[in-house]
């Protein structure tokens, strides 16, 4: 039996890097775009305002790269040190998209972003936008590829066992490239990016203002990211939304759980828009529905059901008790590889085989499982409800409030050309609201395949190294010293670059001085 606590380190450990990998994200997606379309104004209007706001943007752009990438590479090596029998068996599918991410797309943006920062007097203006362009094609590209493999783990399409070589295989890398959750997830993330990265840029640029100082950098800024911004929310809460439809058909449980709906109800399902969720009692206290909405939102029609927890036990119970026939084949064609009997019993409920995995959690050997082992398994497949229900939650308030935010700004700065004060705080106190929606995200998106590191495939103890305790929390702690060295360091050059500003001052037109910015409201006209 597996060391149930190794995996549950092993899964914190890559938890810690992963989340805080993923701090650097968001803003490397987001920021490249927004240098682009900055940079594209100064090829345009041949203006050194513009030239100067993306150079000033672009270093904090780079700051944020570079220890990006250096939290990347830690977690690469996990698949390894921490999860070797994951890596084995499912490494042909797994390992591809990573090959290709770093081919295709991180040797692209590593490659350029050299010329991005020191090309400015050695290439033509629309040379050198190209090169911006081509950085943020690269990190959108390994986004892309990163999400394929992410996706594939959330719905293992384009691929079946091999009995004979007891690992996963591929059967179709176009499936696996246009799997329906990858490409949903992939278009949500990166639309998360931008509005993060916009967010950002408006709480830096409104501080400034708040400051009197580089306003004219500040208020360009703010108007970019105004409309950038909320294009970019739109398509966060749009995309949102197609990702949860893409979950009705591949992970129902992972529905059912951020929904805490123990039962089907009749269709169209009721949102519940808040709640307590109790695992042990199977009910939610002090719920408030919305009908119908769950429905329209995860079937598109009146008619299509949302089916709830406890059904989808029930469900899992029998693929259990059918997962262990093709338990059994495996074993018989390990013996003899040309047994017909096994291998149509093996072609029959091959599908099945994870389920059967799941017993490995109480027995030696799932064939010796009794009823009430099997029940317990089936019970495993249900995540921590309470934690999908929130982090959905969260993050969703938040997504609608970013649309709230950029609507005024918009308003304030592309309409009214004027902005309030209390605004300008406003956007200041936004800056990590982003990141907290973007963490709740991937906490949602992997806490809610639980117990499955592949869903339906493989469960997550089963996937781990053989590794002492002591060893994981031994590198559990070496990171989180190592990450809290960075995390100071990015910090305190992010607030230094932002602090010195773009290297001189930046006017509006017809301003000739700096200085705390009195009134009500700052004049907007750039």
């Amino acid at each position: 039996m597996p060391d149930l606590l190794v995996a549950d380190l092993s899964r914190w450990q890559f938890a810690l890097t992963a989340m805080y990998h993923f701090l650097f994200v968001p803003l490397t997606l987001g920021l490249s775009m927004i240098l682009v379309i900055m940079e594209g104004a100064y090829v345009m209007t041949g203006k050194e305002v513009w030239k100067r706001i993306t150079k000033f943007w672009g270093t904090l752009f780079g700051i944020n790269f570079v220890l990006g990438v250096a939290t990347g590479i830690t977690m690469e090596f996990q698949f390894g040190m921490n999860w070797s029998y994951y890596s084995h068996y499912v490494g042909d599918i797994f390992g591809a998209p990573l090959a290709i991410e770093g081919l295709m797309a991180f040797f692209l943006e590593a490659t350029l972003v050299g010329l991005m920062f020191f090309g400015w007097d050695k290439l033509s203006r629309p040379v050198h936008w190209l090169v911006t362009f081509l950085v943020a094609l690269g990190s959108n590209l390994s986004a892309l590829w990163i999400l394929v493999a992410n996706g594939w783990m959330q719905n293992p399409v384009g691929s079946e066992f091999n009995p004979e070589t007891m690992r996963m295989e591929i059967t179709n890398f176009m499936e696996v490239i246009f799997n329906p959750v990858a490409q949903a997830k992939f278009v949500h993330t990166v639309s998360a990016g931008y509005v993060t990265a916009s967010v950002f840029v408006l709480g830096v640029s409104a501080w400034y203002v708040l400051k009197g100082r580089h306003l004219g950098l500040a208020k360009r800024s703010m108007a970019v990211a105004a409309s950038f911004g909320l294009l970019s929310a739109f398509s966060v809460v749009v995309l949102g939304d197609e990702s949860g439809y893409a979950l009705t058909d591949n992970q129902k449980m992972k529905l059912a759980a951020l929904e805490a709906m123990w039962h089907t109800e009749e269709a169209p399902a009721p949102l519940t828009l808040i709640g307590i969720p109790d695992q042990r009692t199977h009910e939610t206290h002090f719920e408030v529905k919305f009908p119908w909405i769950l429905g329209l939102i995860s079937t598109r029609s009146l008619d299509g059901e949302v089916e709830g927890i406890l059904p989808l036990v029930a469900i899992a119970e029998s693929r259990i008790e059918n997962g262990l026939h093709v338990y059994e084949a495996v074993q018989h064609l390990n013996d003899n590889p040309e047994d017909a009997a096994a291998r149509e019993i093996f072609e029959q409920t091959k599908q099945d085989l994870g389920y059967a995995l799941l017993l490995l959690r109480y027995v030696d050997d799932p064939l010796t499982a009794d009823k009430e082992t099997i029940t317990k398994a089936s019970f495993d497949t249900v995540p921590n409800v309470m934690m999908a229900f929130f982090s959905f939650r969260i993050m969703a308030g938040l997504g609608f409030l970013f649309i709230g935010i950029f609507s005024l700004a918009f308003f304030f700065v592309s309409m009214k050309r004027k902005v309030p004060r209390w605004f300008l705080r406003v956007a200041i106190l936004a800056i990590p609201l982003p990141w907290i929606a973007a963490e709740l995200g991937w906490v949602l998106a992997e806490v809610g395949r639980q117990p499955w590191v592949i869903d339906g495939v493989l469960p997550t103890f089963l996937g781990v190294s053989s590794l002492s305790a002591s060893q994981v929390i031994m590198t559990m702690v070496g990171f989180t010293l190592l990450y809290g060295t960075l995390a100071v360091i990015e910090i305190s050059l992010m607030l230094r670059a932002i602090k010195a500003g773009p290297g001189g001052r930046i006017l509006p037109e017809g301003v000739t001085s700096e200085g705390p910015t009195g009134g009500r409201s700052v004049q907007f006209d750039v």
